[in-house]
């Protein structure tokens, strides 16, 4: 049953990204001002919404975890984050590919851009302790506390063009509360470009759950060998 929705949702992640493809680079109208760069931004935008939504999963797992002790959570736990950190790292490098025509500049410590760093740099701490710290209940425990905590810094990035003086562009909103996307045909391909990031994140997710799971049933497994192993052995 798992495999054939994992099946599904690959036919339809490739169904979309090349939808995408086309809505992007051929339907979409390319922008006055800035021109096809641009067109960075039907990528930027969604692996941003993407990195949220699953560091937002990430905490609540964290949560539930903290609170039920159930190891499924603490594996949707570091599957989200895992993920999260993948399009997080996407976000990272395609806004340093948009600014450096832009803003002249590859990197600027404006307030959105620092934001997603300090995110990026708390998740990969957390990436860091689950991968050289033992698999026990403790390091889940730890795991956890990082994850909900870190995630507190997603709204801080939402709202840090509104909350600091910045560069970085309001788009979809501006900051006088206009719409950003006049141009009905940029909305359909963001829109677009968002279902399929969605769909390629929500596969690669259960994949990487399915492998946290199986690795939990093996772990488990083994500990009942080595245990009826050494109640044999007093025998």
């Amino acid at each position: 049953m798992n495999r054939n929705i994992r099946t599904i949702v690959a036919a339809a992640t490739f169904i979309l990204m090349i939808a995408a493809l086309f809505m992007v680079f051929d339907y979409a109208p390319t922008e006055a001002d800035q021109g096809i760069v641009q067109r960075i931004f039907y990528f930027h935008v969604p692996c941003a919404w993407v990195a949220f939504a699953s560091f937002g999963i990430a905490a609540l797992s964290g949560i539930l975890y903290l609170w039920l002790g159930d190891r499924i959570w603490d594996d949707l736990e570091y599957a989200a984050a895992e993920t999260g950190m993948v399009f997080c790292t996407l976000v990272l490098v395609t806004g340093s590919l948009w600014a450096k025509p832009i803003w002249g500049t590859w990197w600027t410590w404006d307030s959105r851009l620092t934001t997603t760093f300090i995110l990026w740099l708390m998740y990969g701490g957390y990436m860091m302790m689950r991968a050289s710290a033992d698999d026990t209940a403790q390091t889940a425990r730890f795991g956890a506390v990082i994850a909900i905590v870190a995630a507190a810094d997603v709204p801080v990035v939402i709202a840090s063009v509104r909350l600091w003086r910045t560069i970085h562009p309001a788009v979809i909103v501006t900051k006088e509360g206009g719409h950003g996307l006049e141009d009905p045909r940029m909305v359909a391909a963001l829109l677009v470009s968002l279902a399929a990031f969605t769909a390629l994140y929500g596969w690669l997710l259960m994949l990487r759950f399915a492998q946290l799971r199986a690795r939990t049933r093996l772990g488990a497994l083994a500990r009942e060998i080595a245990l009826a192993y050494a109640a044999a052995g007093d025998d």
